[in-house]
């Protein structure tokens, strides 16, 4: 997850953006303190303010899980992005992103789990609001495979199947891992590949176009 949660001077100047980051700063270093149950009060009290302005800003408390989402899963995007351009032997590349991921979750367990299990009070299901970064995860998954991986006549369907399954098995495995921590993250991150390992180290691997130009998908001929 990313967001440095760095607080800001009471009383600083700026607009209304600069007035959310500071909220949500408040946020997350209560968060960090308290996990899933942090409560309105709590996070209006760390940033000195009423409940009620702290809900002009976010609505209510889906408002404020929408808005920390969001700030936290630009983060874990843009490093899952880089890591699956990374100039890598496969298996190597299947790791390095499995690595991101977990690393990513293990840096900031609280808000994983404040934005993964939010309180039954809160009417979101386990998972909720992370549900469009990971529909993005399993995009740039399947992208990736689509790219990179020969899957003959069913590239379309198997692509879009691997980057939607193997981001719900990173996310149901991670979060599993980071409640019980069996093991290392470099060992969790090894059985994870193993399993994934198996198709992917049969199938051909795509073409690359050459250094310096972009790489395009042929269209097939009619």
């Amino acid at each position: 997850m990313a967001g440095d949660g760095t607080a800001a001077p009471a009383g600083a100047a700026g607009g209304p953006g600069q007035r959310r980051k500071e909220l949500l700063d408040a946020a997350d270093r209560v968060i960090r303190r308290d996990g899933p149950r942090a409560s309105m009060n709590a996070i209006a009290a760390e940033a000195g303010i009423t409940k009620p302005i702290l809900y002009r800003h976010f609505t209510d408390r889906q408002g404020l899980f929408a808005a920390l989402a969001e700030r936290h899963t630009a983060g874990l995007l843009s490093a899952m992005r880089s890591a699956l351009a990374l100039p890598l032997e496969r298996r190597d590349l299947v790791e390095a992103v499995l690595d991101t991921y977990l690393a990513a979750i293990e840096a900031r367990p609280q808000v994983y789990r404040f934005l993964t299990h939010p309180e039954a009070a809160d009417g979101l299901g386990p998972g909720r609001p992370l549900a469009p970064a990971l529909q993005k995860i399993a995009d740039e998954i399947a992208a990736s495979v689509r790219r990179h991986v020969d899957l003959g006549a069913q590239a379309d369907l198997l692509s879009e199947t691997w980057g939607r399954g193997i981001t719900g098995m990173v996310l149901a495995a991670g979060d599993w891992w980071l409640a019980e921590r069996p093991c290392p993250r470099e060992e969790m991150v090894r059985a994870l590949a193993d399993l994934l390992w198996g198709r992917l180290a049969a199938a051909g691997q795509r073409p690359v176009a050459a250094t310096g130009t972009a790489s395009r998908e042929r269209e097939p001929e009619e």
